[in-house]
């Protein structure tokens, strides 16, 4: 019995992990004002639409903002670190603090989409340098915002952009002062910190 609680919250964190991306890169493809025209945001929109559209009928945007893709996103943590706790727990715990949990989460997975999506802009750019593939677009689409005000504070290197360091050392400090405390300070299980 304890093999098959194993593997479906293997199963489940997998799977749920996998849309809540899909559904965040939904907020964050708003936020940024990315192309989408591009095949990949063409397929992020169809995957989230069936439990996006009820959502925004009673959630509006604000200040340009997505907030139906947002929430989704913290209710698609929140259900999956509830199942989560119930496989191997038998209880979901306290509710008020499994929103905690989830909005912590979903903030770790925000952070790590940035930090991956300029890891592989940094690559396209020694590798295929002015690519028009749409993933390599999208990548970039997705960089440009979070990469803008460290070009601004930095000089011009001669062609050597060293902006994305800058961006690194700060999506990392956030991620160990900011998450990795707010997980400690509200007690999050170890098998939920696998989520963030």
């Amino acid at each position: 019995m304890i093999g098959l609680n194993t593997a479906a919250v293997y199963v489940l964190q997998t799977l749920g992990s996998l849309y809540l991306l899909i559904v965040l890169m939904r907020f964050i493809l708003q936020l940024v004002r990315a192309n989408f025209y591009n095949p990949l945001c063409q397929f992020i929109v169809r995957a989230t639409q069936p439990l996006l559209k009820p959502m925004r009928r009673i959630i509006p945007s604000i200040g340009g903002l997505d907030m139906s893709s947002l929430i989704l996103a913290i209710l698609v943590q929140l259900a999956l670190m509830a199942l989560t706790l119930l496989l191997t727990y038998g209880t979901t715990g306290n509710p008020l603090q499994l929103l905690i949990w989830s909005i912590i989460g979903v903030t770790a997975l925000f952070l790590k989409i940035f930090f991956f999506a300029l890891i592989i802009s940094v690559i396209l750019s020694w590798v295929a340098p002015g690519s028009h593939n749409p993933g390599a677009e999208l990548v970039n689409q997705i960089c440009e915002p979070a990469l803008a005000p460290f070009r601004r504070i930095l000089p011009s290197m001669g062609g050597l952009d060293i902006s994305p360091i800058l961006a690194f050392m700060v999506l990392k400090l956030l991620d160990m002062l900011v998450i990795n405390n707010l997980a400690a300070m509200t007690m999050m299980p170890d098998i939920l910190r696998l989520l963030i």
